[in-house]
């Protein structure tokens, strides 16, 4: 029985099988094997064609076996293309005429019904309830108070010269003032203000919405930035007519449960708002900036990347916080976001504009959980002191190590003019009604002794 084999296109001579001559086994390539045997299964074979006309190129094979001859193939398939490009082309053609994996739908309609009978009625919307009308009225008037913040940062360019700025990140920010200043996180500005600028140099841009729908970009020139409390003053010089304050409210008299909305460019969309409430109030904060800010303000409205700096509003439109920061694992929203509140950011404010900086004692105080770990309960502990510091030259002493490696607790501050400390945020709360160059008498806690010293504030490092 005669065989083709795939082999390189060589062809073995007979081989002798006792006294009988078996017929030679043709080997041909793979290549060979498919495009010659396909083209000879689909060559035109048929009544129209008579035996003369037929390809005479090589079948796979025809042969006679017991008396029973094998059919060629061909008249099966008879009318397809014979050569190898065309069969390529066959089979390429439907990829190049059908390259969506969507096909047009071949619809024929319903030519029984006319548009009229199938367009729906369309229900005017009529007034709004009042609890809409008011959240409408809200938003409407204090969204010009919001502006969008682009993080800028100034890079030397190559071959230029001069300086070309790249944006590096956006938040939100709001119109404190008609003198044009701006308030916003610190970390919304983080990248320039990590290279140290000047006061008054550029470190963002700032787009301010119009009463016509048009964002204007004004240069963010740097006032003061604290980065303990997250919060930094830009001022633009843009018309007066452009610049709406947004009132500021009470956050010492918020409850929880009751109703607050949130403005801000999250993901890069100006002007978004969402409403939740006030899910708890005393929170500690952990800012991007790597402090924790106490008497934080919780809320279930949605905040997400770009509402930072952004204002937290209270149901009657006025400012009861500054956006800051979320809880989450995805980094988006999941119903936790935190504000600082209102409370803070009015006394942190003023001293940013007027000194570029908040006061402070420039001390490093322990967080809570180290302080509980070191059986500190009640009281700031004090950790680092700056060498050459007010604090350093009054007496305070930090948190050490001892020679056998023990650690040696520093002072203690218990009380600020008289007014009781329990952890880090009371104290840092506490110095918040003071102003730069201010005296203050701090009763410390040093082993068993207590002590009481003096000592001026000065401007937060």
């Amino acid at each position: 029985m005669g065989t083709i084999m795939a082999w390189n296109s060589y062809i073995l001579p007979p081989q002798m099988e006792g006294t009988h001559i078996a017929p030679a086994r043709r080997f041909v390539g793979r290549r060979k094997l498919c495009f010659d045997g396909i083209s000879s299964v689909c060559s035109s074979y048929g009544t129209q064609h008579d035996e003369a006309s037929v390809s005479s190129r090589p079948r796979i094979f025809t042969k006679t076996v017991d008396d029973k001859k094998i059919e060629d193939l061909g008249e099966v398939t008879k009318g397809f293309p014979t050569t190898r490009r065309m069969l390529l082309a066959g089979l390429l053609m439907p990829l190049y005429y059908s390259s969506s994996r969507y096909s047009s739908a071949n619809a024929l309609g319903d030519p029984s019904v006319t548009i009229e009978q199938v367009t729906p009625v369309v229900t005017p919307s009529g007034p709004l309830f009042p609890p809409e009308e008011r959240i409408v009225n809200l938003f409407e008037t204090n969204t010009y108070s919001v502006v969008n913040i682009f993080d800028v940062t100034l890079r030397p360019q190559l071959n230029v010269t001069g300086v070309v700025e790249i944006p590096e990140g956006n938040g939100s920010g709001v119109v404190w003032d008609e003198e044009g200043h701006i308030v916003t996180n610190y970390h919304v500005i983080g990248n320039s203000l990590s290279r140290n600028p000047k006061p008054g140099q550029v470190v963002a841009r700032v787009n301010i919405l119009a009463s016509e729908g048009v964002q204007k970009n004004f240069e963010g020139k740097l006032i003061g930035a604290d980065r303990s409390k997250d919060l930094a003053v830009l001022k633009v010089d843009a018309p007066v007519d452009l610049l709406r304050p947004m009132r500021v409210g009470q956050s010492s008299f918020l409850k929880v449960g009751q109703q607050c909305l949130a403005i801000g460019n999250p993901f890069g969309f100006d002007h978004t708002l969402t409403v939740g409430v006030i899910s708890g109030l005393n929170r500690d904060i952990f800012s991007q900036t790597g402090v924790t800010i106490g008497g934080g303000i919780q809320t279930d409205a949605a905040i997400n990347p770009g509402n930072s700096g952004g204002p937290l509003l209270d149901s009657k439109g006025n400012l009861i916080g500054i956006n800051t920061a979320i809880f989450t694992q995805t980094g988006t929203s999941a119903g936790v976001g935190f504000a600082i509140p209102s409370s803070t950011v009015v006394k942190i404010v003023p001293q940013l504009i007027q000194f570029g900086k908040a006061t402070g004692l420039n001390v490093d105080i322990a967080p809570d959980l180290i302080a509980n770990q070191l059986n500190v309960r009640n009281g700031a502990l004090i950790l680092q002191v700056p060498a050459n510091s007010p604090s350093a030259k009054v007496g305070l002493l930090p948190t050490t190590r001892g020679f056998a490696g023990n650690i040696v607790l520093g002072d203690i501050i218990a009380a600020v003019d008289n007014k009781p400390v329990k952890n880090k945020a009371e104290f840092i709360k506490a110095l918040d009604d003071y102003n730069v160059g201010d005296k203050v008498l701090l009763k410390i806690r040093r082993g068993n002794e207590t002590l009481e010293m003096s000592i001026v504030l000065e401007e937060s490092k």
